[in-house]
């Protein structure tokens, strides 16, 4: 193997002379740069292994010099160096495509030593086209977790897995049923607390003053029906990992205890006078807009700070695509392995919309494996929901008769050479409204995927907040306004579907 070249980029002389000593002590060419034009000049006349990157520079910044870096030597794998209060932008540089990043003050010498050699070794095999599996992949299996082949979900498990070593507050955000959890349980199998316990809470299934005892614990007396003394979550995590799922439906008072924890370590039991400290790792995930609660001040900012120090963004399952047929066979297998899906239904199958995500699709599969009599799934298996929306995605061809403006026409000058209409839904019975109304979440999947072939830029997606609404709207329609039963397929609590209700002032028909 040829000599492995390393560029350091530093305003601190003294930073630049350790690590070319370090460096320089393990064989590697060592090159120094203080400022943009020196790094820029020092990229144009060498090639690099590796690159480490100081985050703040005075006439530029790390993420400035990473996409510089990246643009003229993809394989030229970086690692930004950091202080404690821009980890968050840090984490940034990891989904643009930096490796890795570093604390400073420099503590252990072996651990930058092994991480350099890592990032070397991952750029050579890259650019030799011999990649060997993700980092992450044992993990993921270990845990059950199908990250699949989308772009953005593996960079996304590749931050996590990267940033579940540091010890630090994660936020995870997303759709409901998308996978957060699973998400969490990952990052946690990956850290050093791997062999501690994880235990997940649902803020919102919880009433304020069973949520209380539940976290911390409660004394002899401290209320009725205390007859003796209770460890809380905090104390049976120590060491561990806490999923605070649903974190946005915390009331302000439990949202207060949390935060003196996330600060201080310490908290005490309900009714107890001494405090307790604990180690835990706080992971926290929510379905809704956390700033918009901030506005609404219905959310501690100063909460919301110490949870978000990373912020980790789940993509909705119908902007993977790519991914479905992974999972949805991965579904069946788990019930039985000697099944099969068609081509006609995987087709189906990814032509439709996912409002219920992963959780969703998982559930369809289940069903199918159940209705089918033999040893492949069709189209019929998957439900009327998939196949009468399919079929009338299809069926929504010009010429279709329409008589009135309000049905929506498409005349030849929206599209040329073509008519498309809707029927008036005044005359549609509730199953043609439902069909017609999965029939129009099948087409829209299916246009932004044409967009995207085609190399267009498809409209952007609605932001979390009206997603989270409608997904709501949607399932209260469904069943009929049964709060026990939308509450279940959500996967939410009833309280938090009652303030749910209340939020977006949803009212029944």
């Amino acid at each position: 193997m040829s000599q492995i070249q390393v560029l350091i980029i530093d305003d601190e002389a003294d930073v630049c002379t350790f690590f070319r000593r370090l460096l320089a002590r393990k064989g590697y060419g060592v090159v120094t740069a203080s400022n943009e034009p020196d790094a820029l000049r020092a990229i144009g006349e060498n090639s690099f292994n590796v690159a480490m990157v100081d985050l703040k520079l005075p006439d530029t910044d790390g993420l400035t010099l990473l996409k510089a870096i990246k643009a003229r030597q993809p394989s030229c794998e970086v690692i930004i160096m950091t202080g404690y209060s821009t980890i968050k932008t840090a984490v940034t540089a990891m989904q643009l495509g930096a490796y890795e990043y570093l604390e400073k003050p420099f503590e252990d010498i072996d651990e930058i030593e092994a991480l350099v050699e890592k990032a070397a070794s991952h750029g050579l095999n890259l650019q030799q086209g011999s990649a060997d599996a993700e980092e992450w992949a044992g993990v993921a299996r270990a845990v059950g977790f199908r990250v699949g082949a989308s772009p953005a979900m593996r960079r996304l498990v590749s931050v996590a897995h990267k940033i579940a070593a540091k010890n630090v507050t994660v936020l995870i955000q997303g759709n409901t049923g998308t996978g957060k959890e699973v998400l969490a349980r990952f990052i946690h199998a990956a850290s050093g607390r791997a062999d501690q316990a994880f235990i997940p809470v649902n803020c919102g299934a919880l009433p304020e003053n069973l949520l209380e005892s539940e976290l911390f614990g409660h004394e002899k007396g401290a209320f009725t029906g205390a007859n003796q003394p209770r460890r809380g979550i905090f104390e049976l995590a120590n060491h561990g990992t806490l999923f605070l799922d649903e974190i946005g439906d915390a009331s302000p008072q439990i949202q207060v205890k949390l935060l003196r924890v996330l600060e201080t370590g310490e908290f005490m039991r309900v009714g107890g006078e001494k405090p307790i400290k604990t180690d835990v790792r706080v992971i926290a995930a929510t379905n809704v807009d956390l700033e918009q609660a901030i506005r609404e001040k219905t959310f501690r900012e100063d909460l919301y700070y110490r949870l978000n120090v990373v912020r980790l963004e789940i993509p909705p399952l119908r902007s993977r695509l790519e991914d479905i047929p992974q999972l949805a066979e991965h579904f069946v297998r788990q019930l039985n392995p000697d099944f099969r899906i068609s081509p006609e239904a995987l087709r189906l199958l990814q032509g439709y919309g996912w409002p219920g995500n992963i959780r969703q699709l998982a559930n369809v599969m289940r069903r199918a494996v159940v209705m089918c009599s033999g040893d492949t799934i069709m189209p019929d298996h998957l439900g009327s929901t998939l196949v009468n929306g399919a079929d009338a995605a299809d069926s929504i061809s010009p010429p279709v008769v329409g008589d009135e403006p309000s049905a929506g026409v498409l005349s030849q000058e929206h599209l040329p050479g073509r008519t498309l209409s809707i029927p008036d839904v005044r005359t549609m019975n509730p199953d043609e409204l439902k069909t017609m109304l999965d029939s129009l979440h099948a087409l829209e999947t299916r246009l932004i995927s044409a967009m995207r072939e085609r190399g267009m830029v498809p409209p952007a997606p609605p932001c979390l907040k009206d997603t989270e609404e409608e997904t709501i709207r949607r399932a209260l329609e469904q069943y009929r306004w049964n709060i026990t039963e939308t509450a279940k397929v959500l996967g939410i609590g009833r309280n938090t579907l009652y303030r749910k209700i209340k939020q977006f002032d949803l009212t029944g028909s």
